[in-house]
Parts: C-alpha cells; sequence; structure tokens
C-alpha cells in the first residue's frame, strides 16, 4: 500500500516529462521485463493452461487497461490526495461485486460504513459551500479506474488459486502492454519521439514499473490467496494517509481542514465494513 500511494506521487513527477499513455504504455513494458527476469532468476515459471487464457484478456482488460485509462487521466486533473481518496473507495463497492458474484451477504454494519465513507469522500472532493474542488471529469475518470478495480478482483480470485502471484502479474503487465500499444501510437508517439532521455526522466518511470505496477501487485495477489479478497482490501485504507504525507513532504501539496478531517472519516468507514467479517471470523 506504501509503494500504491507512492504512485499518485510518481504520476506528478513522471506527468513533467510524459504524455499520460507513453508513461503507463512505458510502464507496462518495464514491469514485464522486470517480472520476467524475476521469474527466470527465481525458477517459478508456469504454463498457462489454453482454457484460462480468456480469463487473463479479462483480467488485463479491465486492469491495467480500463482502470489506467481512468486513473492516468484522471491524475492530470486532481490532486494526489484527492486521487488517493477516490481509489481507496474500492473496498466500499467491494461488498457489492461479491453479493452479484458470491451471494454474500451485506450487512446493515456494511451499509453504514458505506455511507460513513462516502460521506468522507465528498468532505475530501467538497470545498467551502459545498463546491466540488476537483475537477467532474477529473473524478469521474478516477471512479473509471476505482470500478474497473473491482471487476479485476472479481476475475483474479479464480486466478490466485491456479497460479502464482508474480506469474499473474507477469502475464497482466504482457497483455497491459499489448493493449496500450496502439492507444501510444496513435496519441503520444510523436511528443515521445521528441523527448530527451536522462536519469531525471528516466528514475519517475523505474520507480512506478518496478514499485506500484509489480510489486506491490505481487504482494496484493498474494494477500489475497492468504486472507481473502475482502480483509486484503480493507488496507487499501492506508493509501491515502500515505499519499497525504509524502504529497506534503515531497510536492509541498497543501492539507487543508476538510482533507484533515475527511480522511479519517473515509478510513472510519471503511473499518466498519469489516467489523462483521471479524465477528464472523471469531466466531468460527
Amino acid at each position: 500500500m506504501l509503494f500504491w500511494a507512492g504512485s499518485f506521487i510518481g504520476y506528478k513527477v513522471a506527468y513533467r516529462y510524459f504524455e499520460p499513455m507513453a508513461l503507463i504504455f512505458f510502464r507496462m513494458v518495464l514491469a514485464s521485463i522486470f517480472l520476467y527476469l524475476l521469474i527466470r532468476l527465481t525458477g517459478h515459471s508456469e504454463k498457462i493452461r489454453r482454457q484460462d487464457w480468456g480469463a487473463f484478456l479479462l483480467l488485463a482488460l479491465f486492469e491495467p487497461l480500463l482502470y489506467f485509462l481512468g486513473e492516468s487521466y484522471g491524475m492530470t486533473m486532481v490532486s494526489a490526495t484527492t486521487g488517493s481518496v477516490i481509489v481507496t473507495t474500492i473496498p466500499l463497492f467491494t461488498p457489492f461485486a461479491a453479493y452479484l458474484l458470491w451471494r454474500e451477504r451485506i450487512t446493515w454494519i456494511k451499509a453504514a460504513g458505506i455511507v460513513i465513507s462516502f460521506a468522507g469522500v465528498c468532505m475530501v472532493l467538497l470545498g467551502k459551500g459545498f463546491r466540488l474542488t476537483a475537477p467532474p471529469a477529473g473524478v469521474a475518470l478516477m471512479f473509471m479506474a476505482v470500478f474497473s478495480a473491482v471487476a479485476y478482483t472479481g476475475v483474479i480470485v479464480n486466478l490466485a488459486k491456479k497460479y502464482k502471484p508474480i506469474t499473474i502479474i507477469w502475464v497482466q503487465s504482457f497483455l497491459g502492454a499489448v493493449y496500450f500499444l496502439p492507444i501510444f501510437l496513435l496519441t503520444d508517439l510523436k511528443e515521445t519521439l521528441a523527448m530527451h532521455f536522462d536519469w531525471e526522466v528516466v528514475l519517475p518511470l523505474l520507480f512506478l514499473a518496478i514499485f506500484p505496477s509489480s510489486l506491490s501487485f505481487i504482494f496484493y495477489t498474494h494477500a489475497i490467496r492468504e486472507i481473502g479478497i475482502t480483509r486484503a482490501n480493507v488496507f487499501t485504507n492506508f493509501i491515502p494517509v500515505f499519499t497525504a504525507v509524502l504529497s506534503f513532504m515531497i510536492l509541498d501539496e497543501t492539507l487543508t481542514g476538510n482533507k484533515i478531517i475527511g480522511i479519517p472519516v473515509v478510513l472510519a468507514g471503511l473499518m466498519m465494513t469489516q467489523i462483521s467479517l471479524k465477528k464472523k471470523d471469531q466466531a468460527a
């Protein structure tokens, strides 16, 4: 979650040099290369069964393609902290996906937690006079990323039972690079060819490719296998806290009163959505 929080800072730094689609394409390519080398070095190579390629194609469609289309363009419009708070609402919508896919019951305390967290998100997004401080288009794009991530979790649960996390994330990154290639060629190729690449330009790209795009996904997929999707998702509660601190330290982003109050409200609501699950586990 710390690496994912850092990705919102990485976006702001990398956008000084890259256009959105160029950044995502190179991020996927570098992540694929890094993960392939890691698989070879650790000897964790696995063969993908023919019947599972459809699930992998669907997985990569939701994330990285749709997720990063929403997040990358959304992050050009909203602040790092606002973006991270919106992304942190992913666990709020996971219970609905769990109900639709596995008929997991939504308890009253989960419903109350969802409402409270949504109120916290509104506090972060709305300024004085209840005016939207972030551009509506940016907010909509970030929520596109959120819904794509919820759909992604529904697909990855079954794949995580069959394959190692590193295998899933490598295939996901490789397919993501394939998906983004034509988009990159049509949108940002000309600007990219005119760029001068040096370490100042490459370092934020390497950070995004190795830490958020590779290691975070490996750790997260392993966590899903060990503790389940709902309990794994609750750890995303830490993302806006980490992002707010990093944004303040690195980007000199101002922490308004609404954000200072709204973030704990979001976290409180998210924690409430987990209470019934914890009680059930303890009773078992």
